[in-house]
């Protein structure tokens, strides 16, 4: 306890310096105001940084980039409140309750809860964090080349699994990012792969440049594409913006059970903080003592899921930090800045970078602190930003995609790449193609082919080498649960609606 103390302590004295702590603030400001901007959400808004973030030092920019992940996760319950349109989809249920308690007046109590509970469960998965990393990195210290390959692809198993929706578009879109990873020339052969003879594609293809073709890009088109005249009316904030004796009582235990549940959901491969919300605010609806107030306005429905979404984001980045696997979409960008700045997340970046790993920890209970105090006071501020006329507004997105896109190689062929991609996106998202596979697919796949050649090429290309061990065999079974519980959930059903 007292080394991981003294780590924090150094963590503290680099992530409180003028430079991180401001751009610690820039992040979660970022983050806010993407999170009350309907429809923009963390991924879009880091996937447009990243190129900005080329000249930043390692630490400031993860910093940032960390900032507007936790910043947008408050900020969407401002427009899930006040007009019912979530700004993330994690904030999707807090417009159950959180919107009816403003059509009662009570707004503010809403967006206090809200914050409050932001701020404790954010505070709680950071603590979290700290104290199960140092663990899961001595576990991770025994995994050989065998290990990270069933490691990664029971990622990418729980992700088309456990995804909602279509599992066979989740499947498609995962071998969507999988092909598209492979672009270029291989780096052990020299051959070319999926190039078709373009020679723009020998050096493969930018991760940041998909990412914004596949988030920004398709997000602008279909909130150009839909008619905004019929809006939902906005809810004025009336009284004051804090919570009576009675919402506190009613709120703590909310608080809690939201922090755990959304640490722990965030914890599972590409899932992240909207699996806890949906499972915070059943858990409330199945304990609350009123349980007729829910679907009226009760606070208990509001600051579960708010907590939920919260903690997914220090539960997301556990995986991250100590394994290099990415627990979300977002954190699979994070993963590739970790890359592009040549680190690589795992139980080595603890040993060689612990400083790094230790400021960016600290930095997340700076942030936590930056949002609570930040948002309160602004939070009439920030709700002016929803009068933004959204043509104005997707249009400035684009403008930023295409920027973004061209300083990544200052050629033209990336204006095409954007383009092309950008209809890929497009047409997934309208027929309900999930675009976390395909994302956690591109990020995944270079580290997925050089440990399975690595491992092949030490057990001298024996395939039992992924059976050898306890925790390749472990990692194989549970991956065989991944892939097939949803077909024996399917066969349970059907024998259970047969029986009765």
């Amino acid at each position: 306890m007292g080394e991981l103390l003294s780590h924090l302590g150094e963590g503290f004295g680099q992530a409180l310096t003028p430079t991180n702590l401001g751009y610690a603030f820039a992040g979660v400001l970022i983050g806010t105001i993407v999170g009350v901007l309907p429809g923009i959400g963390p991924i879009t808004a880091i996937a447009l940084l990243i190129p900005l973030s080329f000249g930043l030092d390692p630490l400031s920019g993860l910093i940032l980039l960390a900032g507007i992940y936790y910043g947008s996760m408050y900020g969407g319950s401002t427009t899930s409140i006040l007009i019912r349109t979530p700004g993330e989809v994690a904030t999707v249920v807090t417009t159950l309750e959180g919107h009816e308690m403003a059509r009662r007046g009570r707004a503010g109590p809403a967006l206090a809860t809200a914050a409050i509970g932001s701020f404790a469960a954010g505070t709680f998965s950071t603590l979290a964090l700290m104290l199960l990393a140092p663990v899961l990195v001595t576990v991770a210290i025994a995994f050989g080349s065998a290990e990270y390959f069933l490691l990664m692809l029971l990622a990418l198993a729980m992700t088309s699994s456990l995804t909602t929706g279509s599992r066979l578009k989740a499947l498609i879109a995962m071998l969507f990012g999988l092909a598209v990873a492979t672009v270029g020339i291989d780096p052990q052969t020299s051959v070319e792969r999926l190039t078709f003879g373009i020679l723009n594609l020998n050096d493969g293809i930018d991760f940041a440049l998909v990412a914004i073709a596949l988030f920004a890009v398709p997000e602008a088109l279909s909130s150009l594409s839909r008619d905004t005249s019929a809006a939902e009316q906005m809810q004025r904030i009336q009284g004051r913006i804090w919570m009576n004796r009675e919402d506190w009582r009613r709120s703590v235990g909310p608080y809690g059970r939201g922090s755990v549940i959304g640490f722990l959901a965030g914890l599972l491969p590409g899932i992240g903080p909207t699996l806890g919300s949906f499972v915070s605010y059943a858990t409330e609806r199945k304990l609350a003592r009123g349980r007729a107030e829910f679907g009226k306005g009760a606070i208990e429905g509001v600051a579960g899921p708010e907590s939920a979404n919260n903690a997914g984001v220090g539960g997301a980045m556990v995986p991250l930090l100590t394994l290099g696997i990415p627990g979300s979409a977002t954190t699979a960008l994070l993963l590739f800045v970790f890359m592009m700045y040549g680190l690589q997340p795992g139980p080595l970046m603890f040993r060689e970078e612990p400083g790094l790993v230790w400021a960016i920890i600290a930095s997340m209970y700076v942030g936590n602190a930056v949002l609570l105090f930040l948002n309160l006071p602004l939070v009439g501020l920030f709700v002016r930003l929803l009068k933004i006329p959204a043509p104005l507004l997707y249009t400035g997105v684009l403008s930023f995609a295409v920027l973004g896109a061209y300083a990544i190689g200052f050629n033209l062929f990336n204006m095409l790449l954007l383009f092309g991609f950008g209809i890929v996106g497009f047409l997934m998202q309208r027929y309900g193609f999930p675009l976390a596979p395909a994302v956690l697919g591109l990020v995944l796949e270079p580290l997925i082919e050089q440990n399975l050649r690595r491992a092949l090429k030490i057990a001298g290309g024996d395939p039992l080498t992924f059976l050898h061990r306890p925790i390749s065999l472990v990692l194989v079974v549970l991956i065989a649960l991944a892939v097939l519980s949803p077909l024996l959930f399917v066969i349970l059903q059907k024998f259970r609606t047969g029986r009765s």
